[in-house]
């Protein structure tokens, strides 16, 4: 399936009947509760998988998944994702690595947000959208994201997020050119 840059891939309360892998590109997952505040939860890339819920027999899609630019994804039916699990042993381990990753992801972003202040969730935020954690060399650019989905990604607000890009900015940890270009030494507020 090609999705075109906001194209939704699916939306939250759809039904739950496939998983899907990314070939190219970034979805975003987001949710909207019942007063219409949108959370985004996750920002994926290539390798990896999203909509798993339907394996634990989730009948509908707890969140909304959204392409963040042109994206290529395959649409694995569940019964075809069950078959692959149970039948091919390199898949399923590899599968199985994905999950465990990703439950570690969300047990990181919610000590992160438990923990920490806004600006080091920001940092940790930019740093991993451009995936510092899954390559030796991680991309420098990021898909064009404004400062309120950023302050939805960390919860704060969008002023604080825009302080806190200035400060990066001149101290050299990021640059506007382009596009936004994040430095590995954006690492330093992580220690501070």
């Amino acid at each position: 399936m090609r999705l075109q840059k906001s194209q939704e891939a699916y939306a939250q309360d759809d039904p739950a009947t496939s998983v899907m892998y990314i070939q190219e590109g970034k979805v975003k997952l987001s949710v909207v509760n019942e007063l219409g505040k949108e959370a985004i939860v996750a920002i994926l890339g290539p390798t990896d998988f999203f909509g798993e819920g339907c394996l634990a027999n989730q009948p509908v899609r707890m969140e909304t998944a959204t392409a963040l630019m042109p994206t290529t994804v395959s649409v694995i039916q569940k019964s075809e994702m069950m078959r692959a699990i149970h039948s091919d042993r390199a898949f399923s381990d590899r599968f199985m690595s994905y999950l465990v990753s990703r439950k570690l992801r969300l047990e990181e972003d919610l000590i992160d947000q438990l923990f920490n202040n806004s600006e080091k969730r920001l940092a940790r935020a930019l740093l991993r959208l451009t995936q510092y954690d899954k390559q030796e060399l991680p991309e420098e650019e990021l898909p064009k994201m404004s400062q309120e989905m950023l302050s939805e990604m960390v919860g704060t607000t969008r002023s604080r997020v825009n302080s806190f890009m200035s400060k990066f900015r001149k101290l050299g940890y990021i640059e506007y050119g382009d596009g936004l270009h994040v430095k590995p030494s954006l690492m330093n507020v992580l220690q501070e």
